[in-house]
């Protein structure tokens, strides 16, 4: 597999993960001072985000934007290692730098789009690993599998994106990205329950990761 430079690399994932709390988040920030945008245009606004920087920043970086990606794509293989560590650092800046935005921007009264579970921390643990394996199973395969149409990578991607929110929005805040949980709550000071977001997608990536390597090799052994 092509790697990426890593400057540019790191640079790219700092811009595409800022645009995308930014943009999702800021619906959500702007929607608690004006009222306008309910849950399907949140929804929308996320997955809209990493579509459009895909197109835009995937040639560069290889479009993660989520730590949960990065270590599933080095655990499969698809990503050296020693990579992990300064692609989540700068995912995790840009992270930080559009929730200080919004709050700069808009002012304290603004809600930044803090993931909460509605209910228990259980049921939302459940929740981000089941929505977090959805979305890393279709990044796996348009993003590894020669067989899987690419083209339309960054519309599926994006559309899963805004499917998890639909369906999860209600009951874990459907994050399925620790930096995007971590930038808000960061700079709104709020961290309870923070650690759900930052462990359960990265189980669900990696376990999908893994999975579908095995569902690869299986498949090609019974096409030989």
């Amino acid at each position: 597999m092509r790697h990426h430079r890593l400057g540019p690399a790191l640079l790219a994932e700092g811009i595409g993960t800022f645009v995308l709390v930014f943009a999702g988040c800021g619906v959500i920030a702007v929607g608690s001072l004006h009222p306008a945008v309910g849950a399907a245009g949140t929804a929308a606004a996320f997955g809209l985000a990493i579509m459009v920087m895909i197109y835009a920043l995937g040639h560069i970086s290889g479009a993660h934007f989520n730590p949960a990606v990065t270590l599933a794509f080095a655990v499969s293989g698809h990503l050296p290692r020693g990579r992990v560590l300064p692609y989540w650092a700068a995912q995790c800046a840009g992270a930080v730098l559009a929730a200080a935005l919004l709050r700069l921007s808009l002012g304290d009264g603004a809600l930044l789009g803090v993931t909460r579970p509605s209910d228990s921390v259980t049921q939302s643990f459940v929740w981000e690993v089941v929505l977090t394996a959805i979305l890393m199973l279709v990044i796996t395969a348009v993003a590894t599998d020669a067989r899987a149409v690419g083209q339309g990578a960054a519309i599926a991607i994006g559309g899963t994106v805004a499917l998890g929110a639909l369906v999860g929005g209600p009951i874990s805040g459907a994050s399925m990205n620790p930096a995007r949980s971590l930038g808000p709550a960061i700079i709104s000071g709020d961290l309870l329950d923070l650690w759900v977001y930052l462990t359960a997608p990265l189980i669900g990536a990696c376990l999908t990761a893994l999975a579908y390597d095995r569902l690869r090799d299986d498949t090609q052994r019974d096409r030989d």
